[in-house]
């Protein structure tokens, strides 16, 4: 079992991913911000982060670059999950340092497929 962090202002969304993990038996943390995500990465040391991209504040490349680039949490595998589905998307997520990028609505398989390869 892994402790998963989701970071998503949408309930709905928030909701779908934590039960699609559940059931797999990890244990979900989750946060509705940019910066509540990069606050409970640092305080709770997550497995793997699971980032939407457009949310207020700070947007999830802005969190996910800061997340990926500080010492105290650059070990922790990112994958963005995101309804921004262009290829210049996705290679800016890359370049922000995800290991990984999903397009929503995402197939709970493809999610644990690709949470659980990370933390292979």
């Amino acid at each position: 079992m892994a402790r998963i962090l989701v970071v998503d202002d949408s309930p709905t969304e928030t909701h779908q991913l934590m039960n699609t993990l559940a059931s797999d038996g990890h244990q979900v943390l989750t946060a509705a911000t940019g910066t509540d995500g990069i606050s409970l990465a640092q305080s709770e040391q997550p497995d793997v982060i699971l980032m939407d991209v457009v949310m207020p504040g700070i947007n999830g490349f802005q969190a996910t670059r800061q997340i990926t680039r500080d010492d105290g949490t650059s070990h922790i595998p990112v994958v963005i999950v995101s309804s921004k589905c262009e290829e210049a998307d996705k290679v800016w997520g890359k370049r922000q340092g995800a290991s990984g990028y999903l397009t929503k609505p995402v197939d709970g398989r493809v999610l644990l497929r690709t949470v659980n390869g990370l933390l292979d």
